[in-house]
Formats: C-alpha cells, sequence, structure tokens
C-alpha cells in the first residue's frame, strides 16, 4: 500500500463521496465561521485534503489567495465542476500532496486540513513540510478524526475493510498524541475545540502557530 493506492482508493470513490450528505451540518458551519474568523483579507491559504472542494468554496471568498489541494484527481475534477457552476477568483484547486509543494518565499499564512491528518502515511513528516511553508507566525488550523479514541469495534474493522478495498489508509492515535506530534513539529497549540453538535465525534479542532 502507498500513496498511490491511496489516490486510487478516492478516485473510485469520489463520485459516491461528493453525493453524501454531511453528517452533522451545524458542527461543519461552526468550523468554517470559526476559520473564517481566523484568516485574513491579505492572507495566502493553503487547504490539504481539500475532497470535492465544499469547504475551499466556502473560505475562498475571504483571502486573498487559496490554493486547495487533493492527492486525488477525481475529487479535484468534481471540484472544478463545483468552480465552473460558482467561480471565486481567488480558489485554484490542484491535484498534490503537502510532500509535492515546494517552501519558497512566498509561503502561506494560514495551512488548513480538515478530516486530512488521521490519512497520511507519515505524520511527523507531513506536519513538519506543513511547518516549512508555513510564514513566520502562520497558522496550522485543523480537525482530525481521532481514530484511537473512538469505539474499540471502529479499530478492529477498519484493517478488514482496507483488505477488501472498502476503506482508506486511516492512522490509529488518540488526541493527545496528536497534540504531541504538532507541539513536535514545531508548531504551539493556540486552541483545541469540539465542533460537533451531536455529542463527542473525537474530531479535535486545533489552531497552532508555527513557533
Amino acid at each position: 500500500m502507498s500513496i498511490a493506492s491511496d489516490a486510487r482508493f478516492w478516485d473510485r470513490t469520489s463520485r459516491k463521496y461528493a453525493m453524501g450528505a454531511i453528517a452533522d451540518k451545524a458542527g461543519y458551519e461552526r468550523t468554517l465561521d470559526r476559520t473564517r474568523a481566523l484568516l485574513g483579507s491579505s492572507d495566502r491559504v493553503l487547504e490539504l485534503g481539500c475532497g470535492t472542494g465544499t469547504t475551499a468554496l466556502g473560505l475562498a471568498g475571504y483571502v486573498q489567495g487559496y490554493l486547495a489541494t487533493d492527492i486525488s484527481a477525481g475529487m479535484i475534477a468534481i471540484a472544478n465542476e463545483k468552480y465552473a457552476a460558482s467561480p471565486v477568483p481567488a480558489l485554484v484547486f490542484r491535484t498534490a500532496s503537502a510532500e509535492a509543494l515546494t517552501p519558497d518565499a512566498a509561503q502561506f499564512n494560514a495551512v488548513l486540513g480538515f478530516n486530512y491528518l488521521h490519512l497520511v502515511r507519515d505524520l511527523p513528516g507531513t506536519l513538519r513540510r506543513i511547518h516549512a511553508l508555513l510564514a513566520a507566525k502562520g497558522l496550522f488550523i485543523s480537525k482530525t478524526p481521532c481514530v484511537g479514541d473512538m469505539n474499540p469495534l471502529i479499530r478492529v474493522a477498519l484493517p478488514a475493510m482496507r483488505v477488501i478495498g472498502k476503506a482508506p489508509y486511516a492512522a490509529v492515535f488518540r488526541a493527545a498524541d496528536l497534540s504531541q506530534h504538532i507541539c513536535a513539529a514545531g508548531f504551539d497549540i493556540l486552541a483545541t475545540e469540539s465542533h460537533a453538535t451531536k455529542g463527542n465525534d473525537n474530531r479535535p479542532y486545533i489552531v497552532a502557530r508555527k513557533r
């Protein structure tokens, strides 16, 4: 299994994924509102794991530039279809991983990763790359399913589902472990919040600043 196989999984499921409803719409809107409040009109923003682009389309109109990326070309194709129907001039979609993006003089003021970090295969390495992509004092804003804090049956079922192609790679860690990884990568955590409106869904919303 590899990043390439992960991309193929999401390519295969992209159309079905796009048709799915957001389970906690109110919680999702809370996340969007909180994120908008953290972004400035002159900011350059990178979103990793943007999927079919719904979040990017909801946020890009509030900043100067917004690059939304995903490893799945199928997901990005759907995102571009949405963009064609409702263009946002600041927004660009691109098929890419964090590791494929090269840090340069035009670093990002904020990097976003929603429902993303549990899907990467090298969490410490990805967090270090995010740190490198950020400008000084830039923000890393994430919301991550922490499988290690969920029902044990989920942890048992995931490997079997991966074997038969019904689930992607997903790392198992707790919220406390995730916070430690973020700090070890060179960030100070400013806030950890729960935006769920239907109980605790074990997806902490974390705002961290580059040291």
